[in-house]
């Protein structure tokens, strides 16, 4: 069976769902993967709508957009009930505790809460980073893209003055995941 993933990624606006998953692809392209990486988010940019869609596969991909994922992060209760009817049953559900209050209760899938938001403000004092820390969890629970890889993008995507600071909003979220 070759390796194959759809992952789509969501909140709000402002919160580097965008971001993270051109983080995804790129690390799973250092891991010798085909990847496609699509983005969509409302007019107002802030606040409203985000999602980002990385297919990740060893074969070539035909079809560029997320039908039903494999794993679905969900960074706002909005994204979560707007998007979980898309998440395949014994999929993989990430949440970002505190912000998610709560997954339907009939949902058949591999369900994860990581306190990303609060662990961003917590030691870094800013929340800016729940996107990175959240991706350190979904490495770590999915293994379908390496560490490496992960900080090897990270370190690419990010100037000088804050690689340092993400690298280790990574690494906790490794720990968290």
């Amino acid at each position: 069976m070759t390796k194959h993933m759809e992952i789509r990624i969501c909140g709000l606006g402002g919160q580097g769902v965008v971001l993270a998953g051109q983080i995804l692809g790129k690390a799973a392209v250092y891991d010798g993967l085909n990847v496609v990486q699509t983005q969509s988010y409302g007019a107002e940019a802030r606040g409203s709508a985000a999602k980002s869609e990385v297919i990740i596969s060893e074969d070539k991909i035909g079809f560029p957009l997320v039908r039903c994922c494999d794993v679905l992060i969900a960074m706002s209760q909005q994204s979560l009930n707007m998007y979980v009817k898309d998440l395949k049953e014994n999929g993989t559900l990430v949440l970002d505790e505190g912000l998610v209050e709560h997954a339907p209760s009939d949902l058949k899938v591999k369900l994860f809460s990581v306190p990303a938001t609060k662990t961003a403000e917590n030691m870094f004092k800013s929340n800016l980073y729940a996107n990175i820390v959240i991706l350190g969890a979904v490495t770590k629970i999915t293994k379908f893209v390496t560490e490496n890889s992960m900080e090897k993008a990270i370190i690419e995507d990010f100037p000088e003055k804050v690689r340092e600071v993400n690298i280790k909003a990574f690494r906790k979220g490794f720990e968290l995941g």
